[in-house]
């Protein structure tokens, strides 16, 4: 049989990273995800401890972050277990639940700026159709990024993180870059 490699949404072995001005991107190619459904009648759970965020909502806990996707439904995030199988883990912590995996139909990028520059706000003003003062801190939202569909995750001030569909991901890597380098030339 011939030996298989693993690659990154973007093609490649290691994770692209690339910087821009005052701008880090990188691809998150480390990250697990698993999308957590209630059944009628369920109770929410909350999973590894973490307790599970409303509407619009980001919640970080030890290990795991979530984010809502829908009355009843959210996105389980866990850093650096993307090699695991994190759904069987998230599936042990709330029984009752249905829980898919989704680390591979994902790219996730992460995008960090310099402090106080207010260069995430102006990334985000040209990207997508959201006001940048409604995704403080510990906000999702989903929206569209040129003709991708996407979760935009305000982890900090200066640090957000896009997720879209893997099969975009050169696409979506394309247009954060693009609008970073003409706000870092500026």
């Amino acid at each position: 049989m011939t030996d298989l490699a693993p690659l990154t949404a973007l093609g490649a072995a290691a994770p692209r990273v690339t910087r821009l001005g005052s701008f880090t991107l990188s691809e998150n190619a480390d990250l697990a995800l698993a999308s957590l459904a209630l059944r009628r009648g369920g109770e929410t759970p909350a999973p590894f401890g973490l307790a599970l965020p409303g509407p619009a909502g980001w919640t970080a806990g030890e290990g795991v972050a979530a984010f809502w996707t829908g009355p009843g439904q959210w996105m389980v995030e866990a850093p650096g277990r993307a090699a695991e199988d994190f759904a069987a883990a998230l599936r042990a912590e709330a029984p009752g639940a249905s829980v898919t995996e989704q680390t591979d139909g994902w790219t996730a990028v992460e995008i960090v700026s310099a402090a106080g520059e207010g260069l995430a706000e102006r990334l985000l003003a040209k990207l997508v159709n959201l006001d940048p003062a409604s995704l403080v801190p510990g906000r999702a939202r989903r929206t569209g990024l040129e003709h991708m569909g996407v979760f935009v995750i305000r982890r900090a001030p200066e640090h957000f993180a896009v997720l879209g569909a893997r099969s975009s991901a050169a696409s979506l890597w394309h247009a954060l870059e693009a609008a970073a380098g003409r706000i870092a030339a500026a």
